[in-house]
This record gives C-alpha cells, structure tokens and sequence, in this order.
C-alpha cells in the first residue's frame, strides 16, 4: 500500500510539476544551433564537437571511444544513474535493484557522451538556436556536472558497456532520483 501511495504521489508531482512553464529569453541574437535528442524516455543535449567556445575533444577524447574517430562534428551528452547507463542495455535488463537504487538517490551517477557526423532532424530531434551568453552558460553547466581529476581532466568510466563505436562514459556529479533525472538535468541546462 505504501508503494503504490508512492508511485502516485510520484505520477501527480511529476504531471504537475510539468505544466509548470518558463518565459523564453528576450533578447538572445541566434548564434549557436544545439539539439535535443530523445529516445522517449532519455534526452540528451547535442552540441557542436568544436567552435570558437570550446572545443568538447579536449575533455572529451576521441580516444576514449571505440572507433577514435575524430571527424565527428556534434557531442551529445546526458547525464544520468551510473548502474542504469552501465547495467541495463536494454529495458529487458533491468533489474530491480538497480531501478530501487536509481528511483531513491542511493547511486552515484555517470554522462553518457556520444559522438555524431550529423544529427537528422525529426520527432527524436530538434534544434534550437541560442546566443553566445546562453551557450557559454549551458557549457558552464555541463563541464560542471562532470567529476574531474586532479589535473581538470573529466574523469572517464573504464567499461566494456559501450552502446556503440562512438560513446564514453565519465563520472559525473550530482544524485540521480525520481525527482532528479535525465530530463531535469538536460532542462536544468
């Protein structure tokens, strides 16, 4: 009874929570085109790989992929529960004590970087212009949510639980819940 007193307080807070809406920013100039990439339940933030800004490589290294191939022109990233980007594959792998540590905070969390050629616009895909201030801001935010080691570097994750050629894993900050997820992370940016 208590579990299902949960789920629903869950299911009403997060209904409520988002029709809560923000004002658009006024006055931003269309400077740099991102994307918002989503598969139905995870979103990430796509970003150029390099511009005048930043240049993601660095931290990012192609190196730390499978096919450290270094065209690639966008960065995708998104943050999420460590055990469930490594762990679960696929939703049939889901076990219940990763899903229990994910939904209570009781897990640490990881960014799932995925490098592309090009993105496809769709219903999985959409771009969005910001302004210079804004982008500076957003790579403020995700260099942030990184854990770092000693010499700056982004921390990587060492796993063989690679969803493809082009993907790493880092340690990232922050506490994955119910409340605290993918998508507050990737609107949070």
């Amino acid at each position: 009874m208590l579990f299902l007193g949960f789920i629903l307080l869950y299911v009403l807070s997060a209904y409520t929570l988002s029709k809560i809406t923000v004002d658009k920013e006024t006055d931003t100039k269309p400077e740099v085109e991102i994307f918002i990439l989503t598969n139905g339940v995870h979103t990430d933030i796509v970003m150029p790989t390099k511009n005048d800004q930043i240049d993601w490589s660095k931290q990012v290294q192609f190196k730390n992929t499978k096919s450290a191939d270094s065209t690639y022109k966008y960065i995708a990233m998104g943050w999420g529960d460590k055990g469930f980007y490594l762990e679960t594959p696929n939703w049939s792998d889901l076990k219940a004590s990763v899903a229990l540590k994910a939904a209570t905070g009781l897990s640490t969390t990881a960014i799932h970087t995925t490098y592309y050629k090009q993105m496809r616009l769709g219903d999985d895909c959409k771009s969005i212009m910001i302004s210079k201030a804004q982008y500076s801001r957003l790579i403020n935010y995700i260099n942030n949510s990184f854990q770092k080691e000693t010499s700056g570097n982004f921390l990587p994750i060492k796993t063989d639980a690679n969803y493809g050629k082009t993907d790493a894993f880092y340690e990232a900050n922050g506490s994955y819940s119910l409340f605290q997820t993918c998508n507050t992370w990737a609107n949070s940016g």
